[in-house]
């Protein structure tokens, strides 16, 4: 006989039992069998063979909730999958319109060292959008709920007592994270075989950014099934690895409808592995694309580099993609370049305004003539401005990135005009015996400003956007055969602050007047020996200005009213973060006029960052013969 036992007991007792079973059936279930002996995935198609982004349950948790103005916003999590016997949560921020229903959805992934920021579903809700943001790296940025790199920590040793312990991803028995990996290993740029890998031998699985893909395809499914998101209208964007990501989900994935990558997913190809290059490199990805996709490739980014944008469009599957190339910029844009990822989701998620065609360029070379590059432009928007740009700084003869050059090659602007019903531009050059770069920039005006969060999460509002051409590359063996002139001979003169002189200048803060330029690095500003640097600045009362110069500043006193100050500033005046000066003028890559800066160490250094100038006093200076003295 069966001990005397209450029912309901017996009842809770089963309930219990049918629980625990479950629950270890669910999680000795493995989202991808682990690979043994030869059996390894050696392609792009073997490593994603058998997972099924949308069969496993996402178990989602809400860990805050909280409403700004008519937008529901949610820190939560989803489960990415079982791995070795442990689940795997991703977190993230999600929001939405409030009462929305049937809108687009966008996934959005973020770069390295950053966060899952809640400004980017705020912004984009109010756009009418449905946003999640993953926090592949374990980061959070959102009222009431951050998650730093020390909190994380906190979550990898369960200190669970903490009051700064927060839930976050978790990774499992895996290891994606990023800037710190949790294993002290960055399995992004490699393919260990740890403890901590999924598999016990050399496979692409074991790469993060594999891993991090799988999850970005899980935040997919957490869209689709969301009752406010119709889930045939899926986009993702990202920036800097989350460019890279960005790309190789739309290119595993196709319910993904539109993607915009910046700063990244198409330079990944220099690797000598060929197993990387064969499965989780930017070809790979690129080569598997079809849905309509524009890159943000600012001309000086050192991770999605200009150069490669003409061998990734040849390799997508599509002939809709558009790119938009800010000159001077590195890994940071402005709203016309930024703004590009909301008039790409409106087409093609929202059924908007049509994106005019990119333009497209020809560079003809005539014997004791300079170059000329022709422009085809799309006119159906009004345009603002048509722009050139040019620099024989470039890299041609295939070896690895000079990074240097990449992020500090100055672009000449050449002013474009009519010709024969043509617009038409001219391109001096100094040498034969170097290669030449070429790109046009269209700016349109938009019919009603655009609000969004940028690259780095802060809100940026456009008034037009910037449609670039793909770079044309002219040979020096081209240039020589054609016998072109060089007309551009060295220069004195760095800048006279006429005409268009601001187009080969460049900031990011297009609020302040502060300004840097890469003409110094161009060799036709190359300082002569002994040389001095002037300038004279005009403002209408007293003030501070910095002149910086490669991690090295001067303070100038600027007179008042209305009249002009000479500087004249020899070598030695320029100081580092240490006090050590500057010795010399050669090798310079950067310019920067400004009201203040912070001169930071480098790694290694015991020194602390230091603040020079102040708030600038009244109107911005003008400025007029920036140029070397020699005399």
């Amino acid at each position: 006989m069966f001990p005397s036992i209450h029912i309901s007991s017996l009842f809770l007792l089963f309930f219990l039992s049918f629980l625990f079973l479950k629950g270890n059936k669910e999680d000795s279930f493995e989202t991808l069998p682990v690979s043994v002996g030869d059996v390894v995935p050696s392609t792009y198609a073997e490593m994603w063979e058998g997972f099924d982004p949308r069969k496993e349950p996402l178990d989602v948790e809400v860990l805050h909730q909280w409403e700004e103005g008519e937008v529901v916003l949610q820190v939560l999590r989803y489960r990415i999958g079982v791995f070795k016997g442990k689940r795997a949560m991703m977190a993230g921020i999600y929001g939405y319109p409030k009462g929305a229903k049937k809108i687009p959805g966008i996934l959005q992934i973020h770069g390295g060292g950053q966060y899952a920021d809640r400004n980017a579903p705020l912004t984009n809700a109010k756009r009418g959008y449905a946003t999640l943001s993953i926090a592949w790296a374990g980061r959070i940025s959102a009222p009431q709920y951050r998650v730093s790199p020390a909190e994380v920590k906190l979550f990898w040793e369960a200190k669970t007592s903490d009051p700064r312990y927060k839930l976050t991803t978790d990774w499992g028995a895996l290891d994606a994270y990023h800037a710190p990996s949790r294993y002290g290993k960055d399995a992004f740029p490699s393919i260990p075989v740890e403890e901590w890998t999924l598999d016990p031998v050399k496979s692409p699985r074991n790469n993060a950014w594999f891993l991090v893909t799988l999850a970005a395809r899980r935040g997919l499914t957490f869209l689709e099934r969301q009752p406010e998101v119709d889930g045939s209208k899926l986009g993702v964007y990202g920036h800097s690895m989350g460019g890279k990501l960005t790309v190789a989900t739309a290119g595993s994935d196709s319910r993904v409808k539109a993607a915009v990558p910046s700063c990244g997913g198409m330079s990944d190809r220099y690797t000598d592995d060929p197993l990387h290059l064969a499965t989780v490199s930017d070809p790979s990805n690129l080569k598997n694309i079809s849905c309509p996709i524009m890159f943000l490739s600012p001309a000086n980014d050192f991770h999605g580099r200009i150069n490669d944008l003409p061998t990734a469009i040849e390799e997508i599957k599509t002939d809709r993609w558009r790119v938009s190339c800010a000159p001077h910029h590195n890994h940071q844009d402005t709203a016309p370049y930024e703004v590009g990822t909301q008039i790409w989701f409106d087409q093609y998620l929202k059924g908007g305004s049509q994106v005019p065609a990119g333009p497209k360029i020809d560079v003809k070379l005539a014997k004791g003539k300079s170059p000329e590059v022709t422009i085809v432009v799309d006119d159906s928007r009004k345009i603002s401005s048509i722009d050139v740009f040019y620099t024989q700084q470039g890299q041609v003869d295939g070896k690895k990135d000079n990074s240097s050059n990449t992020k500090n090659r100055f672009w000449h602007h050449s002013p474009v005009g009519q010709n024969k019903g043509k617009w038409v531009a001219k391109l001096p050059v100094h040498s034969v015996d170097l290669p030449l770069w070429v790109y046009a920039n269209v700016s349109y005006e938009l019919t009603n400003p655009i609000r969004g969060a940028g690259y780095y999460y802060g809100t940026y509002d456009a008034k037009s956007f910037t449609l670039s051409s793909l770079p044309a590359l002219i040979k020096p063996d081209q240039l020589r055969s054609a016998k072109v002139s060089t007309i551009l001979d060295s220069r004195l003169m760095i800048e006279d602050f006429q005409g268009e002189w601001q187009k080969e200048w460049f900031t990011y803060k297009p609020g302040q007047w502060g300004i840097k330029t890469h003409k110094v690095y161009d060799p036709v500003w190359k300082a002569p020996q002994g040389a001095k640097l002037f300038l004279e600045v005009q403002a209408d009362q007293q003030n501070q200005m910095i002149l910086a110069l490669d991690g090295y500043a001067t303070e100038v006193e600027i007179k008042g009213g209305g009249t002009w100050t000479s500087i004249l500033l020899p070598c030695p005046v320029f100081k580092n973060v240490e006090g050590q000066t500057l010795d010399s003028w050669h090798g310079l890559k950067e310019l920067q006029l400004d009201a203040k800066i912070s001169l930071n160490p480098g790694r290694g250094s015991q020194a602390k960052s230091l603040k020079l100038g102040a708030d600038w006093k009244g109107t911005a200076p003008a400025f007029r013969n920036l140029r070397w003295v020699t005399k």
